[in-house]
């Protein structure tokens, strides 16, 4: 799959910056080193808590592991950057503001000095983000890295699953898929097979890859999805694909075909295999939890219940652990608004209508549904996901999303040397006058 992933990239193909409409080549193409870093930001996101895996890992380790990938990451950057250039972009600028009011608001040390700590992280995460951006120049470039890493930490999931089944689909999760090499949780795992499988979808309708290697891909990660049952990930596959290829009707006959094809067959499933998925989607809970999101209602009214100074209400009380009375918040607004404030859900909301906003601005290309697709996943996601406040892989989907969105870097105009003049001599002269 690697190579066909870096067809679009090699020089004078679909992809190239040269060969698009206004833009100019790059001097010396995007470094090696970029992808390893955009890896190691992937493995810095993954997290230090869920399933128990087959060999236990102390919480320490994993921890030192993804921090360890993530000064890493951010050396690598600075190396591959070392002049420090960077681009305007108003979605890390707008995280850069988010960094300053988690600092102030857990100056504080009301969440303990675990949010100093998380507020270190999310600095280096920006700083890191800020020397990539020298590279954003709307290409498909990181869109490739984005598939790959997370297709590698499929991979684990899935020899995880072959060689610990009972490991892989443990009765406290409720026979649902987790990591079992690495500690994930199924939200997890849904979440990174659901995005790959949204963009590649889109390379495949954009034909930026081929159909094999979208097989190989797209197949395992749909198998994985299914076992994970998580509803979140699947909505917003479907809804963030839906309006993905929608921006593309119009100006792509492939994007056509395809979305006549996919509603025919969901069509088809609905009405054939209605009970299955509706068991599916239930995942064997009652009416009352179902309909309380299993239990987060409960915890959201608490949060929104529970007194607060107006320091508290504006900055909130600091990075944590994205809990309130020891249960998981599971909603990104409230944790951000937990955390930091409405000056944070304040920033969070602009991020995201100032990604959109440049979305449906810009026109219709494989690059702009690639962006939607992200952002409305994100979007979609947040109701039922923690994470937008925080370094996390919400974060890195957005990243990604500015990335396609920015304008192609223009190349310095190309000033050749004047040529030396050559002296000629004065008899020279006079015979040609003569």
């Amino acid at each position: 799959m690697g190579g066909n992933l870096r067809r679009a990239g090699l020089p004078g193909g679909p992809d190239t910056p040269g060969t698009r409409p206004g833009a100019e080549p790059r001097p010396a193409g995007t470094p090696k080193t970029v992808g390893t870093v955009w890896g190691l930001l992937v493995l810095n996101t993954l997290g230090s808590a869920g399933a128990k895996t087959i060999v236990p890992l102390p919480r320490s380790l994993i921890q030192m592991v993804t921090m360890g990938a993530l000064v890493a990451a951010f050396a690598l950057a600075l190396v591959a950057n070392q002049r420090v250039r960077i681009r305007a972009s108003a979605y890390v600028l707008l995280l850069t503001l988010l960094l300053v009011s988690s600092v102030i608001s857990s100056a504080s040390l009301e969440s303990g000095m675990g949010a100093l700590f998380r507020c270190f992280r999310l600095t280096l995460f920006v700083g890191t983000l800020w020397l990539l951006s020298r590279w954003w120049d709307g290409s498909l470039t990181f869109v490739r890295y984005h598939i790959r890493a997370y297709f590698a930490v499929l991979g684990s999931v899935t020899v995880g699953l072959v060689v610990s089944p009972g490991k892989a689909l443990p009765d406290l999760y409720g026979g649902r898929l987790v990591g079992a090499l690495w500690p994930l949780t199924p939200p997890q795992i849904g979440q990174y097979a659901a995005v790959i499988i949204g963009l590649t979808v889109l390379l495949v309708i954009g034909r930026r890859t081929d159909r094999t290697s979208a097989v190989l891909v797209i197949v395992p990660s749909l198998v994985l999805l299914a076992l994970t049952h998580t509803r979140t990930a699947t909505l917003g596959l479907l809804l963030g694909l839906a309006l993905a290829i929608g921006s593309l009707v119009l100006t792509s006959a492939a994007a056509r075909r395809f979305f006549t094809w996919a509603v025919l067959c969901s069509v088809v499933v609905a009405v054939g295999f209605a009970s299955a998925l509706q068991t599916w989607f239930l995942r064997g809970q009652s009416q009352e939890n179902f309909s309380s999101l299993t239990g987060r209602a409960k915890v959201w009214n608490a949060l929104l219940a529970a007194p607060r100074s107006t320091a508290e209400k504006l900055f909130g009380v600091g990075l944590g652990d994205k809990s309130f009375g020891g249960l998981p918040i599971d909603n990104s607004w409230l944790a951000v608004y937990n955390e930091q404030g409405l000056v944070g859900v304040t920033l969070v909301a602009v991020i995201i209508v100032v990604l959109g906003g440049v979305a449906l601005l810009r026109p219709p290309s494989l690059q702009r549904a690639c962006a939607i697709f992200l952002i409305s996943y994100c979007a979609i996601a947040s109701y039922t996901e923690a994470g937008l406040g925080d370094a996390s892989p919400y974060l890195l989907h957005l990243a990604l999303a500015a990335s396609l969105l920015a304008a192609p870097a223009q190349a310095a105009p190309l000033v050749l040397p004047e040529a030396p003049r050559r002296h000629v001599p004065r008899w020279a002269r006079r015979s040609e006058v003569t």
